[in-house]
């Protein structure tokens, strides 16, 4: 067989393999299409619940996504560009959350917040457990995850040159962060920010057992979509679900955009 045949078979093996997932993936957003009507969605998403899950959702997840930032950009860099003793644990630390059943996570937060240093902040400050605010740290604990692999991967592809230039021309090392390495770094912030706001988006499980599922209160879109299913209104559901697959998409798109090929580039 000559190589142009070989060459030909193998394309088409792996084109293959590659086009039957990509089918199912189409097969999954046509049946949920094709489920319900135009009519049928814009009902479901004119019902006041459902507008107040949106609202909590868009809220909580900005919220989250914000504070996920705050900790991915500083552990992006130090993952990135300093070598410590106990690296690859702090690291594999970082990962966590991703590996961990979702229920777990959600587990072990109610636990937290229900017991010791937990407990005496929800007596003494303010209350977590079952309140919007447990909505956020479930969101935030998952988001933060993926956004410090996405500031990981951003300031690793950077060239340090600039940096080491800013350094030999008298800057400190907080003036060259802050001067030369963050403005360098704006796509991938921004990408950061959307992949753990699109996460926290679609956060489920440590949402339902950390904060439950409180019609107006601690209601969010996923939780929304378990609600509606549970009382058998799959169309509900399935407006809900759209509506999610479309956020979903304008993310990829976004990051795209931005030329970032991280975690889900």
């Amino acid at each position: 067989m000559s190589t142009f045949r070989h060459d030909r078979l193998f394309s088409l093996t792996i084109s293959m393999l590659a086009g039957i997932y990509v089918i199912l993936i189409l097969a999954l957003l046509l049946a949920g299409a094709t489920f319900t009507t135009p009519a049928d969605i814009l009902q479901a998403l004119s019902s006041e619940p459902i507008r107040q899950s949106a609202v909590l959702s868009i809220v909580s997840c900005t919220v989250a996504s914000i504070l996920a930032l705050w900790v991915a950009i500083p552990a992006g860099y130090l993952l990135a560009r300093w070598e410590f003793p106990g690296k690859t644990l702090v690291d594999a630390i970082f990962d966590i959350p991703i590996v961990l059943p979702p229920l777990v996570v959600g587990l072990f937060l109610l636990i937290l917040f229900e017991s010791g240093v937990g407990r005496f902040i929800q007596d003494n400050l303010f209350g977590i457990t079952y309140e919007v605010p447990a909505v956020i740290l479930a969101q935030f604990c998952v988001a933060t995850a993926f956004a410090v692999r996405a500031m990981r991967i951003t300031y690793e592809q950077m060239d340090r040159r600039t940096e080491e230039v800013a350094l030999v021309l008298g800057c400190t090392r907080w003036q060259s962060f802050t001067l030369v390495t963050m403005p360098q770094s704006t796509r991938g912030i921004v990408a950061a920010g959307t992949l753990a706001w699109a996460r926290a988006l679609g956060e489920f499980g440590p949402i339902l057992v950390f904060a439950g599922a409180t019609r107006g209160k601690t209601e969010v879109l996923p939780t929304t979509i378990f609600l509606e299913w549970s009382i058998g209104d799959l169309g509900a559901a399935v407006a809900v679900s759209l509506l999610l697959v479309g956020l979903a998409l304008l993310v990829l798109i976004t990051t795209r955009l931005l030329g970032f090929k991280g975690v889900i580039g």
